[in-house]
């Protein structure tokens, strides 16, 4: 009998708002952010667990992923906003990682409202440029508080009104909804837009600031999937495509980079900002070669986005700080249980 669609029901939406606020990855406050025994990184990480609990020496979420090799080709519009080297008109090396926002590595493609991307750049200088993104337009929450209790919430399921009274004291989740219902599937990763949700900062050489979001904007044109479709689609298509794609040529998408104006709401990204804003187009993303992740050079990447170059820092966002504090934990037990993940030993992260 063919899975149902993920879209079939409003159960199942708000199921998809949990793993959507999971695709930016795991979100905890850094310690001193509140008081102590109320929310820590290890609680928060911890309410991330399917039923079952974690399956041991994979990601917290965003268990199941695909490593990929490629590079940036800087085309030097980037400099007018940032003094970060990887800016500079150049081309700088890639590892990358396509996923799924869930918690299963043997979760089946068609299953997952929620498709990410892991990057991590490179300049000659040894700085790195390290971003998760993911393809919904914007967050499901406001807060990283928000998002602890919408995921205690979901997990009430003998508590008929939990989910009803999260979205009555968190209306935001209403916009985020809407979009899990309509937005359209795409048959690849390499269709995909994918947005940084989160603002930064960049510092120009002249020393002023600029708050700004980003987001990879594909070239390969979007072949539309039904839900009904997506539901007969082999377990793992979404792999099997971009090893297959890849291995036809590489795939792009340009870097556009969005800058906020005074107003903007620089600190919440369930919230997007209005039509209009300038962008910029600051090079080219290319992924060049799929590596299956057992053995792949993203395995042992913690794709941190607070690991940032000179010329990018945090805004007065709190998601990028607490998703590293998130991270960290997630990263810690993964790699203390790597006898667990399969073909553990050489391959195995240290």
């Amino acid at each position: 009998m063919p899975r149902p669609s993920p879209l079939s029901t409003i159960g199942s939406l708000i199921v998809i708002a949990v793993v959507v606020g999971c695709a930016g990855a795991a979100f905890a406050y850094a310690a001193g952010w509140l008081s102590p025994g109320r929310l820590t990184p290890s609680r928060l990480v911890a309410a991330l667990a399917p039923p079952g609990g974690p399956v041991a020496g994979h990601r917290r979420n965003h268990a199941k992923g695909i490593c990929f090799t490629g590079t940036f080709e800087a085309n030097g519009a980037g400099s007018t906003l940032s003094k970060a080297r990887v800016f500079q008109n150049g081309s700088y090396p890639v590892i990358g990682r396509f996923n799924l926002g869930v918690p299963d590595p043997a979760a089946a493609d068609g299953t997952a409202r929620v498709r990410g991307i892991g990057v991590q750049i490179t300049t000659p200088d040894g700085q790195e440029w390290r971003m998760a993104m993911i393809d919904a337009p914007f967050f499901a929450v406001s807060t990283p508080q928000a998002f602890y209790e919408l995921l205690v919430a979901s997990g009430k399921k003998d508590v008929p009104d939990a989910m009803r009274n999260f979205a009555a004291a968190h209306p935001e989740i209403g916009a985020f909804g809407a979009w899990a219902k309509s937005a359209p599937f795409t048959e690849s990763y390499a269709e995909e837009r994918y947005n940084s949700l989160d603002s930064f900062v960049f510092a120009d050489g002249s020393g002023a600031d600029h708050t700004v979001r980003w987001s990879l904007v594909p070239t390969a044109p979007a072949v539309i999937v039904s839900g009904d479709d997506l539901a007969k689609r082999p377990k793992d298509f979404l792999e099997q495509e971009i090893t297959q794609r890849l291995a036809s040529g590489p795939q792009r998408w340009t870097m556009t980079v969005t800058v906020a104006e005074p107003g903007d709401p620089t600190a919440d990204p369930s919230k997007a900002w209005p039509d209009g804003r300038r962008t910029v187009d600051v090079g080219t993303l290319a992924a060049t070669k799929i590596v299956a992740e057992p053995d792949g050079p993203c395995r042992e990447i913690n794709f941190d986005p607070t690991v940032l170059p000179v010329g990018i820092r945090t805004s007065d966002d709190p998601f990028p700080s607490a998703r590293s504090a998130a991270y960290a934990v997630s990263y810690d037990l993964r790699t203390a249980e790597a006898d667990a993940y399969p073909g553990a030993g050489a391959g195995a992260p240290q």
